[in-house]
């Protein structure tokens, strides 16, 4: 669709592409390592895919998910699937501490503090090794 911005852009930094879907990591300093998945075929809702896809599609979700878990250690990740904005099938994996920007509300409410600068820096090294790791283990998580 040529009115859809997940039809037309990547929606991020690409770190791997499937036949199905695609995980991007989303540059915001203040959320190191966010990443979406994104469905590439036009569709809104999970229900629109047939079963054998919402498995695929769960199965990169929570292996993004632990990947961010064991690589970023946050205080909790956030899984987000909204579509409001954009009515594209995709994902938020958000990891969360206590002192980033928005903690404890949503990474859509407004800003409570700014994270200090050493710690951030220290958090973008790691997102860019949780890319890294990403990409090398996304094939296996698709199973003909």
């Amino acid at each position: 669709m040529d009115s859809c911005k997940l039809c037309r852009e990547e929606g991020g930094s690409l770190i791997w592409s499937g036949v199905d879907c695609r995980i991007v990591q989303v540059n915001d300093p203040n959320l190191p390592g966010f990443c979406r998945v994104i469905w590439h075929q036009h569709v809104t809702e999970m229900s629109e895919l047939d079963l054998s896809q919402r498995d695929l599609l769960m199965k990169v979700v929570i292996g993004v998910e632990e990947i961010i878990a064991n690589t970023m250690k946050p205080a909790k990740i956030n899984l987000a699937s909204l579509g409001n904005q954009v009515p594209h099938l995709h994902w938020h994996i958000i990891p969360r501490y206590e002192d980033d920007p928005y903690f404890p509300d949503s990474i859509w409410s407004g800003k409570r503090r700014d994270t200090a600068e050493s710690v951030a820096r220290e958090r973008l090294s790691m997102a860019d090794w949780l890319a890294a790791r990403i990409s090398e283990q996304a094939d296996s998580w698709i199973v003909s």
